[in-house]
């Protein structure tokens, strides 16, 4: 039974996978070059690309799947056979 997105994807594309890559990549700019600027300039790209991975793509693809198929049976009232009803006024 499919669930989510990503159910469809492999381990290296998973949320922990993109959060913990894109804050590697930032983080590395920083660590390596010490300049705001940079650390800026590859920030924004890395930020838009966990943002659509992580919230928007997951949305897009989940109005595109077909509805699970409801496996409980209906016991709502509405749905009960009716039942014949007797006469009260009739002759004896």
């Amino acid at each position: 039974m499919i669930k989510s997105v990503w159910d469809y994807k492999p381990w290296w594309c998973q949320p922990w996978s993109i959060l913990l890559t894109g804050c590697v990549i930032i983080s590395g700019s920083w660590l390596l070059l010490h300049r705001f600027w940079i650390t800026g300039l590859v920030a924004v790209p890395i930020l838009l690309w966990m943002y659509y991975f992580l919230l928007v793509y997951p949305r897009l693809v989940q109005d595109l799947l077909p509805p699970e198929p409801d496996l409980a049976p209906d016991l709502a009232l509405d749905s009960a056979p009716e039942i014949p009803s007797i006469p009260t006024d009739s002759p004896r």
